[in-house]
């Protein structure tokens, strides 16, 4: 059976904070992921499965059931490391990444793998069983509904997710492996949220809401009809729109590490913290990541006071504290003018 071709992200229309956030994490995996929020029907879905078949091929050790980058032999698992020990080189293959989906019923060894325990009684060797991490390292992990998930699921993920490691103990035995992927995980606010606790590890958050104005409806509706009476003659008409995407994202990977940003605008980030009293430093230092990594989307080699600007409007809204039945929006302005506020008198100093 012929493969249908993927709905373009660059047909996505609308959306826009939705389709930055996945392509920011796309460039920097180490921003933590994204939750997206929002009701049903408005193209999360679609869009998660898009950025993935995006994204070029990328090197992986053959027949390795982790996907091992070559490349990189700190996060190599245990059988890549033996066999380049012994072989002093690895079999390489490309493969595309992709999107592996976590059903909301998963136990917690169909999530992090199993070891099996007769076997290691019997043998005296460790046997693991890759689980749904496995799968998912050099991925995406794609979470629908994840306020479905019990706590010490979502616990586990977001734990090898900051770690990009996922270890499993048994009876003294442990087994580790590399676990590192883009966390996405979408929800329905409707439906119930995540504790804060939770929440606050996801890097970015966006609210996803269907189109007001009927002229955009009418265009989502368009390019959906047209993609469904044809999807490969409307997949090439955004090639070339894809291809650019895909290109800027290489770029921009290879330029983050040369970013940079000065200590003006970092004091600037720690008071809009204090001010507004966010939890901890990971809002902080997350704003400052997300920020490098729009400055490189950008193609900037320095950050600006619009990219922290940029950045905070992803980083803050699941962070900041809220009253009881206090609506999910905050007051962008005020985040904005505190900002500006602090810029303004942080360059004066200097001054």
């Amino acid at each position: 059976m012929k493969r249908k071709s993927v709905y373009p992200f660059t047909a996505i229309a609308g959306q826009e904070d939705m389709k930055l956030a996945l392509i920011l994490n796309a460039i920097n995996p180490s921003l933590g992921g994204v939750l997206i929020k929002g009701e049903k029907g408005t193209a999360k879905s679609t869009a998660v499965r898009a950025i993935a078949e995006l994204l070029p091929a990328m090197k992986s050790v053959q027949g390795c059931k982790f996907h091992c980058d070559p490349d990189e032999d700190s996060m190599l698992c245990d059988d890549c490391t033996e066999m380049l020990s012994r072989e002093g080189k690895l079999p390489i293959e490309l493969i595309k990444m992709r999107v592996v989906e976590l059903p909301v019923n998963a136990t917690e060894d169909r999530v992090a793998g199993t070891l099996d325990m007769e076997y290691a009684i019997k043998y005296g060797k460790k046997k693991f069983e890759p689980g749904i991490l496995a799968q998912a390292n050099r991925n995406i992990l794609y979470v629908d509904e994840i306020n479905l998930l019990d706590d010490h699921i979502v616990d586990l993920l977001l734990d090898s997710a900051a770690m990009g490691i996922n270890t499993v103990e048994r009876e003294g035995i442990s087994y580790s492996h590399p676990a590192r992927f883009i966390l996405v995980g979408t929800m329905n606010p409707e439906e119930g949220d995540i504790r804060p606790q939770l929440l606050d590890r996801f890097g970015l958050s966006v609210m996803v809401k269907g189109e007001q104005e009927p002229e955009k409806r009418v265009e989502v509706i368009k390019r959906r009809l047209a993609y469904e009476r044809d999807p490969e003659m409307f997949a090439s008409q955004y090639a070339e729109r894809q291809k650019q995407l895909a290109d800027k994202i290489i770029v921009a990977r290879q330029l983050l590490h040369k970013v940079c940003i000065t200590d003006n605008l970092m004091q600037a980030v720690a008071e809009l913290a204090v001010t507004i009293g966010v939890d901890g430093h990971r809002a902080d230092i997350t704003i400052i990541k997300t920020a490098l990594t729009i400055a490189a989307f950008n193609d900037e080699q320095s950050v600006s006071a619009d990219d922290i600007k940029a950045a905070s409007r992803l980083v803050l809204p699941h962070r900041l504290r809220r009253q009881p039945f206090e609506e999910s929006d905050f007051d962008w302005n005020k985040i904005q003018n505190i900002l500006d506020e602090n810029i303004e008198a942080d360059n004066a100093q200097e001054i």
